[in-house]
């Protein structure tokens, strides 16, 4: 199946969305952050992001991804989830296969921290 390839800021993204993104880089997203070419060609950078149906590529610089992590409030001092966040999107996202066979190393699903 083909899927759609969307580009998007950060900033449009659903609170679905976000939650899913969260739980694909718990640890934040600027190490994940690759370089493409939009439709005009234009190099911009952005995190690749796969849901079941569609291919996101999540608009931002490596500043922009720091700084997402640095201001909200979901992430600790470190940049890592909150457990309690993490427990409560996991509850909010039950039955999403493609979060339990993202290919992220980054992921860490189990509970402690």
């Amino acid at each position: 199946m083909n899927k759609p390839k969307i580009i998007k800021s950060y900033e449009n993204l659903s609170d679905e969305l976000l939650e899913q993104i969260k739980l694909t880089y718990p640890r934040g997203f600027w190490r994940h952050l690759i370089s493409f070419s939009d439709a005009k060609g234009v190099r911009q950078k952005g995190l690749p992001f796969e849901t079941e149906d569609k291919s996101y590529l999540i608009k931002m610089s490596r500043a922009r991804a720091k700084n997402i992590i640095a201001e909200d409030d979901d992430f600790d001092d470190d940049g890592n989830l909150k457990t309690k966040v993490k427990e409560k999107y996991i509850d909010n996202q039950d039955g999403l296969e493609f979060l339990d066979s993202n290919t992220n190393t980054d992921n860490m699903f189990s509970l402690e921290s």
